[in-house]
């Protein structure tokens, strides 16, 4: 019987790599190529006597009813001067990033075949960290003063934003940018609705970028990825036990939703916990219910939260 047992499970593993084998061999037959253009090379090259020719070229970034000086002393600013050659040190050689947008699209349109070919534009915006980077449609923009490596000298952000300035998080941060756009809101606001939500744009990450960590993904460190897996069914209950899974409170989107260095179940594991744990359970739910549903990635999108949770079947482990 162990050795029947056996045979099945090898049989159904390598069942699965070659289904994955054909989804890469079709993902790799899709024309992409990504074209680049560096506005951050420009504007910062540019004369200023010469800004409206910028201004022409790229009229989107220069919205009406601000005065020209604004942008003449960000040109001529030190400090920023000083970023951009930051910049340029690290992506002198766009490349490699620009090869990574296009395997990135190429598994884009597999799943999402009318999805346009997208143009990516490479800025040095404000040190937004919520606008690191931003899919629109025929447009990527990537705020690469915001990739320079967690240690840089310009940041003086809290450790647990800094993590994520790595050049390694410019694609999960594009990806998540794609599935906000294309993830339909939930009109209910509990804490379940939310964990769904998050865990859609997070098992779009499963799909589109297959080579990445979960750590990468989720944008922790592998030690935070195991802290979850290690306390997950702690944290289910806890969640059950409190009832917080129909809760609408917004005080549960910032204990448990939000980037934050940890998360607050106000019990002593706070000081090892990571930040958005609802969000890393939420991806557990969905992996769960694509798992035992037979379900497209579009489709998932579109499914209501309350169906993933009751169709995923969902039992963290002991």
């Amino acid at each position: 019987m162990k050795i029947y047992r056996f045979v099945v499970v090898l049989c159904l593993f390598f069942l699965s790599c070659d289904q994955k084998t054909k989804v890469e061999k079709a993902v790799e037959e899709i024309p992409v190529d990504i074209k680049v253009e560096r506005f951050d090379k420009v504007f910062f090259e540019t004369k200023p006597e010469d800004l409206t020719k910028v201004k022409k070229q790229f009229p989107f970034f220069f919205p009406a009813g601000n005065d020209d000086n604004i942008w003449l002393k960000k040109m001529q600013d030190p400090l920023w001067k000083e970023v951009y050659e930051e910049v340029q040190k690290k992506y002198s050689n766009f490349e490699p990033v620009r090869q990574e947008f296009n395997t990135l699209f190429q598994h884009v349109k597999y799943y999402f075949p009318k999805t346009k070919t997208p143009k990516v534009i490479t800025v040095i915006g404000e040190m937004d960290y919520n606008a690191k980077a931003i899919y629109a449609d025929s447009l990527v923009i990537v705020a690469l003063e915001l990739y320079l490596g967690k240690n840089h000298k310009f940041y003086e952000f809290p450790n647990y934003l800094k993590e994520n300035f790595e050049e390694k998080q410019i694609m999960p941060d594009v990806v998540s940018s794609f599935a906000y756009r294309n993830i339909p809101a939930s009109p209910d606001k509990d804490l379940l609705s939310q964990m769904i939500f998050e865990g859609k744009q997070l098992y779009a990450k499963d799909l589109l970028l297959p080579e990445y960590s979960d750590a990468e993904k989720m944008g922790y460190t592998p030690e935070q990825i195991k802290w979850c897996e290690e306390n997950e069914a702690y944290m289910w209950r806890y969640f059950i036990e409190s009832e917080m899974l129909y809760n609408a409170d917004p005080k549960l989107t910032m204990r448990f939703m939000t980037p934050a260095p940890f998360s607050k179940f106000y019990l002593e594991i706070d000081n090892d916990s990571p930040g958005r744990v609802g969000a890393w359970i939420g991806w557990q739910m969905v992996r769960s219910y694509m798992k035992n549903n037979n379900v497209t990635l579009p489709e998932l999108f579109k499914t209501n939260p309350k169906e993933i949770f009751e169709k995923s079947k969902y039992k963290p482990k002991k």
